[in-house]
């Protein structure tokens, strides 16, 4: 459930993209009544973009309200897209919203390499009461994260320049997920000896 809520704003982002791009004269008519003259090329970026920052507010007015508190990724994840959305609409230049996704998955990579040289691994904050693992393998499984975000939010860059909104829409939901759930599967392998191996010990 937590999952879904976190992509809200992406789904809605993706949605209104798909949409809008299938009909871009009613798209330039919509954006038209909010921004002024706007293509028919540029207004189903400049909509879903319109509608990822709402999305994202709604979010966070949730979170307050339903849990009293709102995470600090989420957070970031607003003021980034606040900042890059607005310069999006102002400039109706979808490089800046582009740029949004890439600066998070980096912050996500820095913030976990800051907290690492404080001594504090996050993913053992995350795991460590589903899973007991050695040092070893916490501070692998640590910079693989670090890694991993760091690639992707350089891939999102390199896919976004050198192909269409489009395409670049479409690595956004499905290729950055599937990475995702192959990196996700690829650390389950890992880490299955150390469970295969903390259940053995307890037997003996």
């Amino acid at each position: 459930m937590k999952f879904l809520f976190d992509l809200f704003p992406v789904i809605l982002f993706f949605a209104t993209f798909k949409y809008t791009h299938k009909n871009p004269e009613q798209a330039a008519d919509w954006a038209g009544r909010l921004l002024g003259d706007v293509s028919p090329a540029q207004a189903p970026i400049l909509l879903a973009t319109i509608v990822v920052m709402l999305a994202t507010l709604a979010q966070i007015i949730f979170a307050r309200l339903r849990y009293g508190k709102v995470e600090k990724m989420l957070s970031l994840s607003l003021g980034l897209v606040v900042v890059f959305g607005g310069m999006t609409l102002i400039f109706q230049n979808a490089a800046f919203i582009k740029w949004k996704f890439t600066l998070l998955y980096w912050a996500m990579a820095v913030s976990m390499s800051i907290a690492a040289l404080c001594k504090r691994n996050a993913m053992r904050l995350i795991l460590s009461d589903k899973v007991d693992l050695p040092e070893e393998a916490w501070l692998r499984l640590n910079l693989a994260w670090i890694g991993f975000f760091a690639f992707v939010g350089c891939l999102n860059l390199f896919v976004a320049y050198r192909y269409s909104t489009d395409i670049w829409m479409n690595f956004k939901i499905f290729g950055v997920m599937g990475l995702m759930l192959l990196f996700i599967i690829a650390q389950g392998v890992y880490l299955a000896r150390f469970i295969k191996d903390e259940a053995e010990d307890s037997q003996t």
